[in-house]
């Protein structure tokens, strides 16, 4: 609101300076101008008013709730219980325990970072693919979850 009002008084003050230096000027010239500085005014008040609208609407929103399908603790098979743990956890703590596996015996392709190199248990999730992308990670883990 303050930018609006600010934006307001900047534009009437150069339209009582406009007015002035038009006084002098033939009647004729005058009416004009004064729509014109008119039409200038109600477009600068119409594009603060709508980015004022716009900050409104952006700090109205509310924070997401997480889905509770991911939060399920999924029990997982003997294949991946060796690299995750035999516990029942959600799909999301599945995935993070299987990237801190991934990490710290650094399966992660040096060349292309999408795909990840699998060692001896991973090949058992994997289905016995040697190499495998972060995408089919996911769809090969979760035939493993149960």
């Amino acid at each position: 609101m303050r930018a609006l009002r600010f934006a307001l008084l900047i534009c009437v003050i150069e339209l009582t300076q406009n007015n002035q230096t038009m006084a002098t000027k033939k009647a004729k010239k005058k009416a004009p101008a004064k729509k014109a500085a008119k039409k200038v005014v109600k477009k600068a008040a119409k594009k603060v008013v709508k980015k004022a609208a716009k900050k409104v609407v952006k700090k109205a929103k509310v924070k997401r709730k997480p889905n509770a399908a991911f939060m399920k603790p999924m029990t997982p098979s003997a294949a991946l219980a060796a690299v995750v743990g035999n516990k029942a956890i959600p799909r999301t703590e599945v995935t993070s325990k299987l990237w801190a596996y991934i990490k710290k015996n650094k399966l992660q392709d040096a060349k292309e970072r999408r795909n990840i190199n699998a060692d001896e248990n991973l090949k058992k999730v994997f289905g016995g693919k040697k190499t495998v992308s972060m995408f089919e990670m996911t769809k090969l883990v979760s035939k493993h979850l149960s």
